[in-house]
């Protein structure tokens, strides 16, 4: 064999056939070199066939032929090549394709979600023309242990406002009425067989339609409410209730069978991105309470709206409400105060909170914001790794697109190409995924979000896909460009050799960080939501159902009759009648006047107005004195420790006697028992003081205490019990239980929300490790073979596979732990009862990691472990 081969006919064929003249000048020299490799190790005939194959076949027809023609590429011809190259790269690598289009496609379509969800959270009553200008007046009281904050006013203080600042262009009053009956009638004097319970019933000012812009398509806003007994209906209520809603106008409703009210206007069905979830709005002077001048009893659902003029300051007009208070309240109620809240917080501040019940706080939209985030990510972290791993397959085709005069930033153009078309493939699924998906995620939240692809939705996805290309194709692109041509066409790459071994591992610690961060996030919230469902309360919640009764004198004259037809139920231990159940979203609460004292006390007392069998239905325990007797108004108090402690009394028995006065003597009784302490609300908040007394016009409430047997059957009966007793009204049940946890929807909402986030993370870091193990699988053939024949066994060589990425998420989860740890003691403060985050919840978020990521890369790494030894030593 000769030291100085001389080049053969086909070398000098390649050259003059394939090449443009010039375009390779230097570069003869290295492809000699490289050929006199092929015959040093082959022979003349093999190495002259193996470096044209070599060097060939991967070339794309299309630069051969330009080059063969000596054609000039044009930017438009270089674009579209390489996006040919690119799909026919991935055509031929279908495993890496499939796996880097299903990760971003999953990533982008929970991102996309999450993008529209926070849209349709940030738009609430953003529609509204003086949106910036509204405020609500919130009550902020200045108490022992700092300020109490509450959405409700009083009364007056719409009329006071407009007559002492005239200066303010609207103030109106708006007061929600729960559970209301609505009759629809034939005409004045005839009720007609449909009957509606609803939650969405308003009274207001005619003002309120001046503050806030929802049109009338029927009647005049102006007017329409400035008559008693007038009513506006929405368009999906009036349809409702008289078929269509053209019918409605000028019809009549009764409410609670009581008040004939005239149908003056139909609403255009109001947004579902609203605070005001409007069906049927009254005039305010329908209320009875429109007369008052009590500044100091407040309302809780009676909200006053105002609109400061323009480039007037809310805080200069909060140091007037403290003038405006001192005014009109006595002096003994100086530390009751208002303040402004901006119509943009009501929707966020769960502090206030508002009609439509839930809220979605600024921290909540934050958190989903940096998941969604983080999931993208992830995702393109999958890409990354993935394709600066394949880059060891493509080495050579780097090689010998740089032999052939390819220049560095053609090359990374190239990848990027092949990045962008990835991309958008997978957002084009994920688009798709998030359309169907949408529905259940409406379900989930109880929203009506839509897949929106207006401008800005149109944006986000390009913003998208030029982001997610260059973050996922740049590093990867890079890694390829830099590979020398000499080294990749004479050696075997390696996956050191192709960069980035490093990089791809704290790729994959930084997936498994958030998976694992989501995943013991996920546990918390379930051990809390947990906790909240199987706390002692204080009372006896089990097998207690709650039915509605109507409000009328004559109703309540009958209360007594049903309670005892109710007993003689098989099926029901006993029965009481009451405002609110014994732990209730709603209350009342008030100062009080304490044993003849001149002053009122510092401090609120919950009320809870019930009869006697109360304390039976419940379990209430007593620790001194007894149950008030049975009597249509107070003759009695029963109150709980915690109230008798912060009156003094270490001995509960002590208070026992002593007078109580609410109202400026309108209620006064003495205290004849006290009962242990007993959560009268959600868990979220902390226990108050309460007061328990007899007051039967403000029943409102059955508390049924079933038997645990043959319950359906119960129930039948009491239904047709009550559709006896009140024929008027329209029977609805709830459990006590099922109300306890509808305190607490929102927290399982976020605990679900945490489970789809986690899943996806996992999901995503899974399809990662399972590219990056057939990987290993590959490159790693050869060695497995010889490992085979030296005696390792299966084990051995699953081991051989799987350490690495142990090593990897274990030091991940080092990271995750006390990130999470931190952030989730800080969501568990917002609650006054709460757990304490268990170890095991670590234990459980590392073996549960642990084992998915052997899952993940087991099929592949017992594949390897079990493949033929011959097999595997024959492999080039």
């Amino acid at each position: 064999m000769t030291n100085n081969p001389q080049p053969p006919r086909t070398f000098h064929r390649f050259f003059r056939w394939y090449c443009k003249p010039g375009l390779l000048p230097g570069i003869e020299g290295d492809l000699m070199e490289l050929y006199t490799e092929r015959l040093a190790a082959k022979g003349k005939r093999s190495a002259d066939r193996q470096f044209i194959i070599d060097v060939i076949r991967l070339f794309r027809p299309g630069i051969i032929r330009r080059a063969k023609r000596h054609e000039p590429v044009n930017r438009y011809g270089m674009l579209r090549n390489y996006i040919k190259i690119g799909w026919r790269n991935l055509l031929r690598n279908k495993t890496y394709a499939a796996l880097n289009i299903t990760g971003l496609a999953v990533g982008v379509a929970a991102c996309l979600l999450i993008f529209w969800v926070i849209r349709f959270e940030t738009s609430f009553d953003k529609f509204h023309p003086n949106a910036d200008r509204i405020f609500r007046v919130v009550a902020a009281t200045r108490t022992p242990n700092g300020m109490v904050y509450k959405r409700s006013s009083a009364f007056p203080v719409a009329r006071a406002l407009k007559l002492d600042y005239p200066q303010l262009e609207y103030v109106a009053r708006i007061c929600q009425s729960d559970g209301s009956q609505i009759t629809v009638m034939n005409d004045r004097n005839t009720s007609s067989q449909k009957k509606f319970k609803e939650d969405g019933l308003f009274f207001a000012d005619p003002d309120f339609f001046h503050i806030f812009n929802f049109p009338l398509i029927a009647g005049n806003p102006g007017t329409a409410l400035t008559e008693p007994n007038t009513v506006l209906l929405s368009e999906e209520t009036a349809d409702r209730y008289f078929g269509d809603w053209h019918n409605a106008v000028n019809g009549y409703l009764k409410l609670n069978n009581r008040v004939v009210c005239k149908v003056t206007g139909i609403l255009k069905n109001i947004p579902h991105n609203t605070d005001f979830p409007l069906q049927l709005v009254f005039s305010f002077q329908t209320s009875l309470n429109d007369t008052s001048t009590d500044f100091v009893s407040q309302t809780g659902n009676l909200n006053t709206y105002l609109v400061l003029p323009k480039n007037a300051s809310a805080a200069r007009f909060d140091a007037e409400l403290t003038r405006f208070v001192n005014k009109h309240n006595p002096p003994e109620y100086v530390n009751q105060g208002y303040i402004l809240q901006p119509l943009n917080d009501i929707h966020y501040n769960s502090t206030f909170g508002n009609y439509r019940g839930t809220t979605f706080t600024r921290e909540l939209l934050t958190t989903i914001s940096l998941i969604g985030i983080f999931l993208l990510i992830i995702a393109c972290v999958n890409f990354i790794n993935l394709s600066s791993a394949q880059a060891i397959n493509r080495a050579k085709e780097v090689g010998v697109r740089k032999v052939m005069g390819s220049r560095k930033r053609q090359l990374i153009a190239q990848f990027l190409c092949e990045a962008l078309i990835i991309t958008v493939a997978a957002i084009g699924f994920a688009t798709l995924i998030a359309a169907l998906v949408l529905p259940l995620l409406n379900k989930l939240l109880h929203t009506s979000v839509k897949a929106n692809f207006d401008l800005a939705g149109i944006a986000f996805l390009v913003t998208g896909i030029i982001a997610i290309t260059l973050l996922s194709g740049t590093y990867p692109a890079i890694v390829l460009s830099r590979f020398k041509p000499i080294t990749v066409l004479k050696t075997r790459m390696t996956g050191r050799m192709a960069g980035g071994l490093t990089m791809r591992r704290m790729l994959v610690v930084f997936q498994f960080t958030i998976a694992q961060g989501l995943i013991i996030a996920t546990l918390v919230v379930l051990n809390q939501m947990d906790f909240f469902r199987n706390a002692p309360m204080g009372f006896d919640k089990e097998a207690i159902v709650t039915v509605p009764t109507p409000g009328d004198s004559l109703s309540q004259s009958k209360i007594t009759a049903l309670r005892q037809e109710l007993l003689r139920q098989p099926g029901i231990k006993d029965v009481s009648f009451s405002t609110f159940t014994a732990a209730d979203d709603s209350h009342w609460g008030s100062d009080f006047r304490f044993n003849n004292s001149v002053k009122n006390t510092d401090f609120n007392a919950d009320l809870k107005w019930a009869d006697a069998s109360y304390f039976t239905v419940y379990h209430l325990i007593f620790i001194a004195g007894q149950p008030y007797r049975e009597a249509d108004t107070v003759t009695g108090f029963v109150v709980n420790r915690m109230l008798a402690a912060k009156l003094g009394f270490s001995d509960p028995a002590g208070i026992l006697g002593k007078k109580i006065d609410f109202w400026d003597g309108s209620i006064v009784a003495r205290v004849v028992g006290v009962v242990e302490d007993f959560h009268g609300t959600t868990l979220a908040k902390e226990m108050r003081p309460m007061v328990l007394g007899s007051f039967k016009s403000s029943y409102q409430l059955a508390n049924i205490k079933l038997e645990s047997k043959d319950a359906h059957r119960t129930l039948t009966a009491i239904e047709k019990l009550f559709s006896n007793t009140f024929p008027e009204s329209v029977y609805e049940y709830q459990f006590l239980d099922e109300k306890i946890a509808s305190f607490y929807a929102q927290e399982r909402q976020v605990a679900q929300l945490y489970k789809a986030f986690a899943a996806i993370a996992i999901f995503i870091s899974c399809l990662g490790l399972y590219g990056l193990v057939s990987f290993m699988a590959v490159q790693r053939t050869k060695e497995v073979g010889i490992r085979k024949v030296l005696g390792a066994s299966v084990g051995n060589i699953l081991l051989l596979f799987s350490k690495e990425f142990t090593v990897l998420v274990s030091l991940a989860f080092v990271i995750a732990a006390p990130i999470a740890y931190y952030l989730m003691h800080g969501w568990l403060k917002n609650f006054a009862y709460r757990i304490s985050i268990d170890p095991t919840v670590f234990l459980m978020t590392i073996l549960l990691a642990l084992a998915i990521a052997w899952i993940a890369v087991g099929y592949q790494a017992l594949k390897a472990a079990m493949a033929k030894p011959v097999t595997s030593l024959r492999t080039e």
